[in-house]
């Protein structure tokens, strides 16, 4: 992005178009980076000289100052300087100007007694006070970096990126379509931008609404839409058409694939999650162990005449069930009330949503036919998995309700959850099942044979690392319960290992 004093726009036919570069521009780049390549080491001061007769003879030659400027801002930014001073400046300017109060400066004669006075105080030579003075000065300040990352074609196109970025800092609405709308929407939702996906005769349309529509304007929203332009200009084929409020009047801006390109250099990293209570959620979540897989930003989800696309889906490991789950956090009264028409037009999926107790549209959202939580400050993971656990109770039932009231595996030794997974159940379906070809071991079938087995390789006495390689042969994994079932404890000796002992003694 560029100062908003460095837009350079055409407003010809009532339009609004960003003043993009084009290869008659490549010798002003390469000329805007060889004046910092040539100027490291050298002050800052002598390198902003340089750049104002690149700006002079850009202006002969009918450009624009701007242009340069621009160029030269990007590149900048590239940079490294650094203050080479004998002395601290600060510590400099302190003893000098306390000298110069006792004397009273008033000529040039003066002053170089007052300087005198502060080497003396200081300890240094009188050279040593002029050349640290204001070394902090910008322009006293060395360039000592000029590895920029660009070369004039890049730079170029980093430029007209930025340029159009500038140009949405005073969009109040921005319309994209683009071949990854997903992807855009994940951009949208992580700037916390209010936004609507429309279906339209062209394919389905991102709308934005700008802060003007809804809050006073503030750079953050300006840097939101030029952050989401960026993601939009990184996809094959896109367009964006903005509304601009430029000094109180309305214009319309066009941009498209054609237009803007990101140059092949690492984007700034963006977050990956909308907000900190869908963040703090997720990860949550994630550390629990549940028969569900958590999906972030799922398929979209038709509403009438446009589309939405929930926070999350929890999907069920051991059925084809999704149930899709949407934040709400704080929003507008006016896109609360759209996101209610939008809820209301969802049908023939599973909705959970969570709302901030703030709204107070928890039960109009509940007469819709959705499941509703709310939640203030942080969404309590133990409501949603309540929500969970009562989907799961059906599924179970239903489960359970096809098997056979005995199960007798082919296996001599079966873990519970390996069963569960052949037969596509959840351990849980498998609770009150009998197999009368089986011990149930802790979590693992045993036929009695293999116990009868095991009895006889297993002794008191044998290390238990032994006995669980002794176990683990013939597929039964929970050691704690074979051995307690073959009457053997274990004596733990510190963090030596344990051996096997007969209960009895």
């Amino acid at each position: 992005m560029l100062r908003k004093d460095l837009l350079r726009v055409s407003r010809a036919g009532g339009g609004y178009r960003p003043q993009f570069t084009g290869r008659e521009h490549r010798p002003l780049a390469a000329r805007v980076l060889g004046a910092f390549e040539s100027h490291v080491g050298e002050r800052r001061g002598d390198l902003d000289d340089a750049l104002a007769e690149l700006e002079a003879d850009a202006a002969a030659r009918n450009g624009d100052f701007k242009l340069v400027r621009g160029l030269a801002a990007l590149v900048e930014r590239e940079c490294e300087f650094e203050t080479r001073a004998p002395v601290p400046p600060r510590r400099v300017r302190r003893a000098a100007f306390e000298a110069a109060e006792a004397i009273g400066v008033a000529s040039e004669a003066e002053r170089e007694v007052a300087v005198e006075r502060a080497a003396d105080a200081l300890g240094i030579e009188s050279e040593a006070v002029d050349a640290s003075l204001y070394a902090d000065r910008d322009v006293e300040q060395v360039l000592v970096d000029a590895d920029v990352r660009w070369d004039p074609d890049a730079l170029l196109a980093q430029y007209d990126l930025s340029l159009a970025q500038t140009a949405l800092f005073d969009a109040t609405e921005v319309r994209v379509r683009s071949n990854d709308p997903k992807r855009l929407v994940s951009a949208v939702k992580r700037l916390r931008l209010m936004y609507e996906v429309e279906k339209t005769p062209e394919g389905r349309e991102l709308v934005v609404t700008g802060p003007d529509r809804l809050f006073s304007r503030t750079r953050r929203y300006g840097t939101a839409f030029a952050r989401l332009l960026r993601t939009a200009a990184e996809s094959a084929e896109w367009s964006l058409e903005a509304t601009i409020d430029d000094r109180g009047r309305e214009r319309t801006m066009r941009l498209s694939d054609g237009d803007v390109t990101v140059p092949d250099v690492e984007p700034v990293a963006e977050p990956d999650f909308d907000s900190g209570v869908e963040a703090d959620f997720a990860g949550r979540v994630r550390g629990l162990d549940l028969d569900w897989t958590l999906v972030r930003e799922p398929e979209p989800l038709e509403t009438g005449a446009s589309v939405m696309i929930p926070d999350f889906a929890f999907d069920y490991d051991h059925a084809d069930f999704r149930l899709f789950f949407e934040v709400m956090g704080f929003w507008t009264p006016e896109y609360v009330e759209k996101k209610l028409g939008q809820l209301a037009d969802v049908e023939d999926v599973d909705l959970l949503v969570a709302v901030d107790e703030s709204l107070g549209v928890g039960e109009e959202i509940a007469a819709r036919d959705h499941r509703v939580v709310t939640y203030s400050g942080t969404v309590r993971v133990k409501d949603v998995v309540d929500v969970l656990r009562e989907y799961e109770a059906e599924f179970v039932a239903d489960a359970a309700a096809d098997l056979p009231d005995t199960l007798s595996p082919d296996a001599d030794a079966i873990g519970l959850d390996n069963l569960a997974d052949e037969r596509g159940v959840s351990v849980e379906a498998l609770a009150d099942k009998s197999f009368p070809d089986h011990e149930r071991i802790g979590r693992t079938l045993v036929r009695p044979a293999v116990i009868e087995t095991l009895a006889e390789e297993i002794e008191a006495g044998m290390a238990l690392s032994e006995a669980e390689a002794t176990l683990d042969e013939y597929g039964v994994d929970d050691a704690s319960a074979a051995l307690s079932r073959l009457g053997y404890r274990v004596e733990w000796e510190g963090l030596g290992g344990g051996t096997v002992r007969e209960k009895s003694e």
